[in-house]
């Protein structure tokens, strides 16, 4: 096996650490506009069933607890940051302009 020059190994190893880095970029950016949209999803929920069904502010503690049973691990899922979704939702009630300006965040 030939050895690599010192200068082209370096840049070699350059190069894919600037890929890997770039990838990792593109995937936590790729995550960030995903959680956002699911986030406006749920406030989009809550707020369509407490209007349909004529749900009380006490189920966004409910379903906080329950969520929360579900998902230990995940963050997010409190009752007030279920108000905030719903919030959300309710500011931006159009998914294709949420998913317009997803679009153009590079956060």
């Amino acid at each position: 096996m030939e050895p690599l020059a010192s200068d082209s190994y370096g840049q070699f190893l350059a190069e894919l650490k600037s890929r890997i880095q770039a990838a990792q970029l593109r995937a936590s950016l790729a995550v960030n506009r995903e959680l956002v949209l699911l986030y406006w999803q749920i406030g989009r929920d809550i707020l369509d069933r407490q209007e349909r069904e004529k749900w009380g502010a006490k189920v966004i503690d409910r379903l906080a607890a329950d969520l929360k049973r579900s998902f230990p691990d995940m963050k997010g899922l409190s009752p007030r940051n279920l108000k905030y979704m719903r919030a959300f939702a309710e500011a931006w009630p159009e998914e294709p302009f949420v998913q317009a300006v997803l679009a153009q965040i590079t956060w």
